[in-house]
């Protein structure tokens, strides 16, 4: 067995690498339409994606809409920036070209079954591979029109979401509870489709199995996960190599 802290960051790192070399995304990316709807761990997705089909000039800088960041006169209620006017837009990639500037309420109504979306989400319902959406648009923002998508045209949702974000309640019971009426704040919209977790994208990587066993950290690990890692010496090997290759990565900065 090896064992091997993980911090958020290095575990965006992580699924972001395994996302770029899944299978259902070299075969998109060969034929059809990916879409990469913005978000933090989405933006190492795009970086590494976008890399692997030579594509140049993408930033994770705010690569996303809303966020949790600490209590700041910067950040509204519902979490977004006051300040949105260097948002990117989403990443739209169609035949293995990238379709700068465009986002995903320009091409939702054309995906056609065969086409990718990749959505991140805030809540992690590990035990059942289930997860959800922090809602603060009243019309629910990107997540209504993945969910179009998915259950109107069976379009594939792929779900990249750290380790980090997971919860020990329903979900449903926990969409129940801040969606009623009389509640206020953030709303909780759950989503279905392929979770992929760094627990996945060890497996894809290496064919070793992970285990969260613990969590916790200080000094720059807060929120850090330790993952066990059984297999044949071949994949612990495999494995540790994987490790070291997102174990530095600088914490993230697209704020700014």
């Amino acid at each position: 067995m090896k064992q091997f802290i993980v911090t958020p960051v290095a575990g965006k790192r992580l699924i972001a690498k395994a996302i770029a070399s899944n299978p259902a995304i070299l075969n998109v990316l060969k034929r059809g339409t990916l879409v990469i709807v913005a978000g933090t761990t989405n933006g190492y997705v795009a970086e590494e994606v976008l890399t692997s089909i030579g594509a140049e000039g993408f930033s994770k800088n705010r690569f996303f809409r809303g966020i949790i960041l600490p209590p700041s006169k910067n950040v509204t209620t519902e979490g977004r920036l006051t300040d949105e006017n260097k948002f990117p837009g989403d990443v739209i990639i169609t035949n293995g070209v990238w379709q700068k500037g465009k986002t995903i309420n320009d091409v939702c109504c054309s995906l056609k079954e065969g086409d990718v979306i990749l959505k991140g989400t805030n809540a992690l319902d590990i035990q059942h591979k289930r997860a959800a959406v922090l809602v603060g648009h009243p019309e629910a923002g990107t997540a209504a029109l993945v969910l179009q998508a998915v259950a109107g045209r069976r379009i594939r949702l792929i779900i990249p979401v750290g380790l980090e974000k997971r919860v020990d309640s329903d979900l449903y019971d926990l969409a129940e509870s801040l969606n009623a009426p009389e509640a206020t704040g953030y709303r909780l919209l759950p989503v279905l489709g392929q979770v992929f977790t760094e627990i996945d994208a060890i497996n894809q990587l290496t064919g070793a199995e992970a285990k969260l066993v613990a969590a916790g950290g200080v000094g720059g690990a807060e929120g850090s996960y330790l993952l066990a890692i059984t297999g044949t010496k071949t994949q612990e090997a495999a494995a540790e190599e994987l490790w070291r290759g997102v174990a530095f990565e600088s914490p993230f900065d697209g704020v700014s």
